[in-house]
């Protein structure tokens, strides 16, 4: 791990994966995670020449909490880190709560981006014409509720939420047999306990910034190539999302399984860093 600091004085907790020489990628995780999820082999951004880099989001991990945080904050934080790491242009993508921040960036720093990906993402809380919560699990429901309450609900729903059941137990069964491979559940577990180990301030920002608040920039703006994926049986976040990004974002295109839900973005993350690391557009 090594850190970063923002011009506003927090801290930023970065970790690197696969090739040191390699291709740098940048990689904005889902949400409740941290700098330690990512594809749990890393053998893959070895054997194509990738150097991933990750970092804990604002409150998770070892970063700084931002209370107050918008989605658009994230495209600063991620300018800081490229610049410490002296990247100039890179490819880089989120999943699930991780697909907006990289949006962000995407749209706000756009001179610096080869390409974008996102992976099972929300779409921003106040799409026009979407039905946000429409086939969404009950718990991220639950979670859409006390966002648009404020801070305080949020904080009220984690404290009779954390800590009382398994947070992968609540994905629908489709999703059960991807979790059910030991090395996916490992990682998955160590970079959630990561995440909230200083406690649920970044869960709360997170809950506040992706269900209830605007993200703070038009993804209509985005004139990078951008590739979404999308399962279409995802209850975590409805594959309407997908599809509403994709008719948003200009030129995107849009990949959908209709036999997998939100587990499915790991079986499909080899393919899209393929198309990330491929020849320029």
């Amino acid at each position: 791990m090594r850190t970063v600091i923002n011009a506003d004085g927090r801290m930023l907790a970065v970790e690197e994966y696969g090739d040191p020489d390699g291709t740098p990628v940048l990689y904005v995780c889902g949400s409740p995670m941290s700098r330690l999820a990512r594809h749990p082999d890393d053998r893959l951004f070895s054997g194509l020449g990738i150097r991933l880099i990750t970092y804990d989001r604002p409150g998770f991990g070892c970063s700084t909490p931002q209370p107050g945080r918008r989605v658009v904050d994230a495209a600063d934080d991620i300018a800081t880190i490229a610049d410490a790491l002296a990247l100039d242009r890179f490819p880089l993508f989120g999943v699930s709560g991780g697909g907006p921040h990289a949006l962000a960036f995407t749209a706000r720093h756009g001179d610096r981006v080869v390409r974008a990906a996102v992976l099972a993402s929300l779409a921003p809380r106040d799409a026009e014409g979407l039905e946000w919560t429409d086939g969404m699990m009950d718990g991220n429901r639950a979670s859409a509720e006390a966002a648009l309450q404020g801070a305080e609900a949020v904080e009220k729903h984690l404290a009779a939420t954390t800590g009382a059941v398994d947070p992968l137990a609540l994905l629908p069964p489709t999703d059960q047999a991807i979790l059910a491979r030991p090395e996916i559940g490992a990682m998955l577990r160590a970079a959630f306990a990561e995440a909230v180990r200083p406690g649920p301030a970044g869960w709360a920002g997170d809950i506040l910034a992706l269900f209830g608040l605007p993200w703070g920039f038009d993804p209509a703006t985005i004139s990078r190539p951008v590739r979404l994926w999308h399962g279409e049986l995802d209850a975590a976040v409805p594959v309407s999302h997908g599809r509403w990004l994709a008719a948003r974002i200009p030129g995107a295109q849009l990949r959908t399984r209709p036999d997998v839900g939100h587990a499915g973005h790991f079986d499909a993350t080899p393919a899209v860093l393929e198309w990330l690391v491929g020849a320029e557009s």
